[in-house]
């Protein structure tokens, strides 16, 4: 009777999944009427945070908010990543919402089973560029070489923009006879990877999360052998791997979890090509409606869309209104990390609260990071990544999304109504997801500075008018300025401390508290923009005060962070240079940070960092500054120990040699240089961890050596804008992954590697990084300008003043 069952089932199977079913098989298939078999599954694990490629679809503002209205059409709100060849974690609804893993396609012979995470070479292109090679549209073409010259797997890759939902065309060739094509994702809806449920829906796949949160798979040739499991259980990659056959389930019954959907897509022979869909919904039957609707416009139709042309609106459009076709002699790769810079940026953006502009499209180290529970990873808003990026859109003539963001501030500023605040408001919250949800509350001034930096430089620019400019003040940016004069209560959640600036809780690594260079220069910058923002606004009283104010802050830098007897000696004289970080009121005090990462802590004297360029860059110090250029010998210094070093250098593809910078010595924030395993594995902080080489440093390095050019002329300053293009904006380019995605960090060679990972190749940590994104964007824009973007001459006039 049960031989009986399994053949009924397979009939009913075959006739839901159509006519493709009669094909011919080279796998033994066993269809079962049952429930899908080891519930919950394995342990779920966020995809790899190393992205070579992101994407999303261009929707225009409707005065200056994302609409649904008629009039502006759908807005879609999809998502995706690639990592090591495979796509990973499409994000549906808010931009930090996963629902799936990964998906990945998997290629079956007589006597092999090979997926896509089975290590296969694969390249990355842009399937829109101009002639130059620049990429138009996020759109891409990936492809999988199998390593013994079998198979060949080509993805097209882009989202509708007229629907919720992921367009795949897929190509595979084979070299010889008897291939299978299998298709399998790893559902993690409502971003999580456990609580969900699977079935086979007619011609369909369906996953699904507390009947409210949908996710279809569907392809335009049918689904062959459609089934459900869960992972690492009953899925059909874990069985073929076990004996090279499967057993088909329709559903996972009343057990949820970790589930899977996968299906056969037919034998390669000599090439086979398909189109697949995933969409999404709140119904099950919206999730396949907006599947069908990309299917039916089709694959020219909607990559045309995406991309911009003709008359539809799309990534070209885009590119098209930015001002970056100057920047491009400023390059030294013709534009194209410039094209993908600015493309990356703005499909950053969250796009039901417009100008929310988050850290990276990823979760840092996440493939040994659990699912088991909602989680962000960078995919939220820190003010801080924020003000970079919207600087960054300043610069490419993007100054609707800039306006955008500043407009948002509001939504992630600490007032009397932020739900558990008993203390006291004015102040940017630490991190917050992209509806304004509460996550770290942590206290960084430079944050609570930067939205009054960007006012000014709005204003500036013309974007904001005088009018809206005072509005403003009294609404947001009075508030934030009073908090950096007089402090006040942060108590929020597990927060409960008293601020006195310019002492920050955190500086901008959110790991000490103290005097941080880079902390108090955005304050000073900060208060003086607020004291001339007041004074438009007719607050001639407050202007006075945040003056005067900026200072006295400006009077206690040196005394504060610049130690005259550091223990980083050369010759046997004692060192002069700024510290990372004070925690009292004698820079030569033989002070110990805190412990953090796994690190024991240290003498303050022992730990540099590169913050001190920022009093540089917004005006606080002239690049001539004896306390600047005395810093620069021990930053610059690579002979000092590994664990205090800060300076390495690598070698792009040329051979030219440039340099990149740690956050700081004893830096923990990073792969374990003594077990070789990720940052925090097992949610663990070890002693080995090492915080890797940040490629943005390379481009605040550049921005400095443009402020010292300054007092240059003639053909001395033409050499150094020479040397500062060949130096670090080609030192940035070469940190570019194949896909020209930025990473946050980079291996630096110390230590064990069981990556793999090549000298100064990005790690897992999280990529692409906004932040350095806009650093080269910024980086451009001075030297094209030749002067530092974001500079405040206010900041350098008022500080002469007196």
């Amino acid at each position: 009777m049960k031989v009986l069952n399994s053949i009924m089932a397979a009939m009913l199977v075959a006739g839901l999944t159509g006519c493709n079913s009669a094909e011919q098989q080279t796998t033994a298939v066993v269809a079962s009427s049952e429930a899908a078999p080891g519930a919950p599954g394995d342990t779920p694990y966020w995809a790899y945070s190393g992205k070579t490629g992101i994407g999303t679809s261009f929707e225009a503002y409707h005065n200056g908010q994302y609409s649904e209205q008629a009039a502006t059409g759908p807005v879609s709100k999809v998502w995706f990543s690639l990592a090591k060849g495979m796509i990973t974690e499409t994000m549906f609804g808010l931009i930090h919402q996963a629902q799936i893993r990964d998906m990945q396609f998997i290629v079956t012979g007589d006597d092999f089973v090979v997926s896509e995470q089975g290590g296969l070479k694969n390249t990355v292109e842009y399937l829109d560029t101009d002639e130059q090679g620049r990429p138009l549209s996020l759109a891409y073409r990936v492809t999988s070489e199998d390593e013994q010259g079998r198979f060949r797997i080509i993805k097209d890759i882009f989202t509708d923009p007229d629907a919720q939902s992921l367009m795949v065309r897929v190509r595979f060739e084979a070299n010889q006879p008897g291939l299978t094509a299998h298709v399998q994702v790893n559902p993690y809806v409502n971003n999580d990877g456990l609580n969900d449920s699977a079935k086979v829906a007619g011609d369909a796949l369906l996953a699904y999360s507390e009947d409210k949160h949908f996710l279809s798979l569907q392809s335009k040739q049918g689904l062959k052998d459609a089934s459900v499991g869960f992972f690492g259980q009953s899925d059909r990659l874990t069985q073929l791997n076990k004996e090279n056959t499967f057993s088909r389930y329709t559903s996972t019954g009343e057990q949820t979890g970790n589930v899977t959907l996968s299906a056969t897509l037919g034998d390669i022979k000599d090439g086979a090509e398909f189109d697949l869909v995933l969409s999404y919904g709140s119904t099950e039957q919206g999730a396949l409606a907006e599947g069908q609707k990309t299917l039916s416009r089709g694959y020219d139709t909607v990559l045309a869309h995406y991309n911009g042309e003709g008359d539809f609106i799309g990534w070209q459009d885009y590119l098209q209104s930015l001002t970056i076709t100057d920047l491009y002699p400023s390059t030294k790769d013709g534009g194209k990390l410039l094209n993908t810079s600015a493309l990356v940026l703005k499909a950053q953006e969250d796009k039901t609260h417009a100008g929310a502009l988050i850290a990276s499209l990823s979760n840092p180290w996440g493939d040994t990071v659990k699912a088991e529970q909602g989680h962000t990873g960078y995919k939220a808003v820190w003010v801080r990544d924020f003000y970079q990026v919207a600087m960054a859109f300043l610069a490419m003539g993007d100054s609707d999304t800039a306006k955008a963001a500043f407009n948002y501030l509001p939504k992630v500023q600490v007032r009397e109504n932020t739900p558990g605040n008993q203390g006291d408001s004015g102040w940017f919250l630490q991190k917050t997801h992209v509806d304004g949800e509460l996550e770290w509350v942590g206290v960084q001034l430079d944050q609570t500075a930067m939205p009054i930096m960007l006012a000014w430089k709005l204003y500036q620019g013309e974007v904001l008018t005088k009018e809206e400019l005072s509005t403003w003040y009294t609404q947001m940016l009075k508030p934030a300025a009073d908090f950096l004069v007089d402090g006040g209560l942060a108590k929020i959640l597990w927060n409960d401390t008293q601020i006195t600036p310019p002492l920050t809780q955190q500086e901008r690594w959110e790991e000490q508290a103290g005097y941080s260079p880079s902390t108090t220069a955005a304050v000073i910058a900060g208060l003086i923009s607020a004291g001339e923002i007041a004074k438009l606004s007719g607050d001639e009283k407050n202007a006075a005060r945040y003056l005067a104010t900026a200072k006295q802050y400006n009077q206690d830098v040196e005394a504060l962070m610049f130690t005259t007897k550091g223990t980083l000696k050369g010759d046997g004289v004692d060192g002069r240079y700024f510290v990372r970080i004070a925690q009292d009121l004698d820079a030569n005090a033989d002070t110990k940070l805190a412990a953090n990462n796994g690190r024991q802590g240290m003498d303050k004297k022992q730990i540099l960092d590169g913050g001190f360029l920022e009093l540089v860059r917004y005006g606080v110090r002239a690049a001539s500054s004896d306390s600047v250029l005395e810093s620069l010998p021990e930053y610059d210094d690579q002979s000092l120990a590994e664990n205090l070093r800060v300076k390495y250098t690598f070698t792009d593809a040329q051979g030219e040699a440039f340099p990149g910078w740690r956050r700081y010595g004893n830096d923990g924030y990073g792969e374990d240089e003594k077990r070789g395993t990720n940052y925090a594995e097992g949610g663990v902080n070890t002693d080995g961890q090492r915080g890797r080489v940040w490629p943005f440093f390379t481009g605040e390095r550049g921005h400095y050596e443009i402020a010292a050019a300054q007092s240059l002329t003639g053909d001395a300053a033409a050499q150094k804008y020479a040397d500062i293009q060949h130096t670090y904006v080609r030192g940035m380019e070469g940190f570019a992954n194949k896909g020209m995605m930025l990473p946050e960090q980079v291996w630096d060679g110390v230590g064990v590697n069981p990556f793999g990972y090549e000298l100064g190749q990005g790690t897992n940590s999280a990529t692409p990084l906004a932040w350095t994104h806009a650093e080269y964007v910024k980086l451009l824009r001075s030297l094209s300008d030749k002067r530092v973007w974001d500079h405040y001459p206010l900041v350098e006039q008022k500080l002469k003043q007196d």
